[in-house]
């Protein structure tokens, strides 16, 4: 246009503006814009296909909005499968979505909330499997325990394996005590760390009322000075802003494990040093707003809980304890006595008296057995009888080579005869080392010897220890003599 007012040439101006004249000419004597001409397009490039069966497909979407097109489309296939094809799926998807939208029932609305400095603070557990960890080379699924302050979005994590009561207390623990402060409130979902399950005849009427909560996280919100509240039943944005920093957090820690170039780690607590390092760098970029969030938060004033639970139980005759549901070998002269275990998130430790006897890792879920071989063995190689049906049988294999010999026994033995030599075995490494008898079973099974127990111990057997022969001097005391013979005089001058 200002090439055209210039010269008053349609070419010149067109080519100019790279156009052709035809196109020049057509913009001039509209004076308009391209943007201005474009016209909103009100008919359709093809016919519409479902144009016949639409009025069906609306009155079953009013009777049931919540049918998705894939449905109706299979539906239609199955009824006239010679008149729709497989590609036609996505123009019935755009039909259904415009008539949701001009149609449809009217949807929830979210209302975005104002966060007020230091008033609350939200914790939720996320799984983190897929960030894909390995401790030593071994798989490590876990959760993570995700403490959140939702007004300037500071966040700490800690390790975890369930949603337990220990869990949350680790992890809100770590946070506040890092922090030095305390918000006026700690908003949880109806995580059961928190709340009381709902009874069976609740959970099958489809009860969505609030739980209590447990009398643990009571105390400890108590001891901690924070007011404890959860969200509604079912509905999880309520604890939105914890549940949007799960998914950034474990995309910020899956872009420094790329960074890393590896994801296995030495140990689960190098891991979550590695974790919080990266929690602490983020925390660093958000200080201006968490300075003025702690402004507002209580000084916390109180000592750290002992982050673990003790209960009271009886050994059993067959040398074992209950703790959640899981059995656990203890020493055996602890049978029928009682004793006081605590239970950490990842171990449990057995006391008599105030005097430590046992310290093991926790087992997971319920139902399993954590059987120590040398616990029980000393009883058992005199009832040999018993092994082939002992209900923790399975435990009692230390490893793999251990399993290995005991399957040659059996198919070269008869039953007691092998399960007599395989205790033997097994015996012996509890009485010096399970990896020099690991080492020998190895050795002869390599070499398609049957592993029999004096066969292993004679591999096993220390070497004879070789006595060095030592010369002794002989003691010449004529220089002591020479002493004795020298009188006063000549002494008291030699020491002067």
């Amino acid at each position: 246009m200002q090439e055209y007012s210039k010269s008053g040439k349609v070419e010149q101006a067109g080519l100019r503006a790279g156009m052709s004249r035809k196109t020049a000419a057509k913009y001039i004597r509209e004076g308009k814009l391209p943007s201005d001409l474009i016209q909103p397009r009100s008919w359709r490039t093809r016919a519409d296909p479902f144009d016949e069966v639409w009025p069906e497909l609306a009155e079953r979407l009013a009777e049931a909005p919540g049918l998705e097109a894939k449905t109706l489309f299979d539906d239609l296939l199955e009824r006239d499968p010679d008149r729709f094809t497989p590609g036609q799926l996505r123009t019935l998807q755009r039909r259904v979505k415009q008539w949701r939208a001009q149609e449809g029932p009217d949807k929830r609305v979210f209302f975005a909330q104002q966060h007020r400095p230091g008033e609350a603070a939200q914790t939720d557990f996320t799984w983190a499997t897929e960030l894909g960890i390995t401790i030593g080379g071994e798989a490590f699924p876990h959760m993570l325990c995700h403490f959140v302050l939702p007004c300037s979005n500071w966040e700490w994590a800690t390790v975890c394996h369930s949603e337990s009561f220990l869990s949350l207390k680790h992890g809100v623990q770590e946070a506040v005590f890092r922090l030095g402060r305390v918000p006026t409130n700690h908003q949880t979902d109806h995580s059961t760390g928190a709340t009381h399950n709902l009874s069976k005849a609740e959970k099958e009427a489809g009860a969505r009322r609030e739980r209590g909560f447990n009398e643990d996280y009571l105390a400890l919100m108590d001891h901690l000075c924070m007011k404890p509240r959860t969200i509604q039943v079912g509905e999880k944005e309520q604890n939105g802003d914890v549940e949007s920093l799960n998914g950034s957090m474990k995309r910020r820690l899956e872009q420094h494990l790329l960074l890393r170039g590896s994801r296995d780690f030495e140990s689960v607590a190098q891991y979550e040093r590695w974790m919080q390092g990266i929690l602490s760098k983020a925390n660093a970029q958000r200080s201006k707003k968490v300075a003025e969030e702690l402004e507002e938060m209580k000084v916390l004033r109180v000592e750290r809980l002992a982050e673990y639970q003790e209960i009271q139980v009886k050994v059993t005759s067959w040398g074992t304890i209950r703790v959640k549901r899981n059995a656990y070998s203890v020493p055996s002269r602890l049978m029928r006595e009682r004793v006081r275990v605590r239970i950490f998130e990842e171990r449990i430790e057995v006391y008599h008296g105030n005097v430590l006897q046992l310290s093991c890792e926790r087992l997971r879920g319920e139902g399993g057995s954590l059987v120590n071989y040398r616990h029980i063995i000393w009883s058992l190689v005199q009832k040999p009888g018993a092994f082939e049906r002992y209900r923790y049988r399975e435990d009692l294999f230390p490893s793999l080579t251990f399993r290995k010999s005991h399957d040659a026994l059996h198919e070269a033995l008869p039953t007691r005869k092998a399960d007599v030599e395989y205790l033997r075995s097994l015996h012996l490494a509890a009485k010096t080392m399970e990896s020099k008898v690991e080492v020998a079973l190895e050795l002869l099974l390599a070499e398609g010897q049957l592993p029999l127990a004096d066969r292993v111990k004679e591999l096993v057997a220390p070497e004879e220890p070789e006595i060095p022969e030592i010369a002794i001097p002989r003691v010449d005391l004529e220089g002591y003599d020479a002493l004795l013979s020298v009188d006063a005089a000549e002494l008291e001058e030699v020491l002067s």
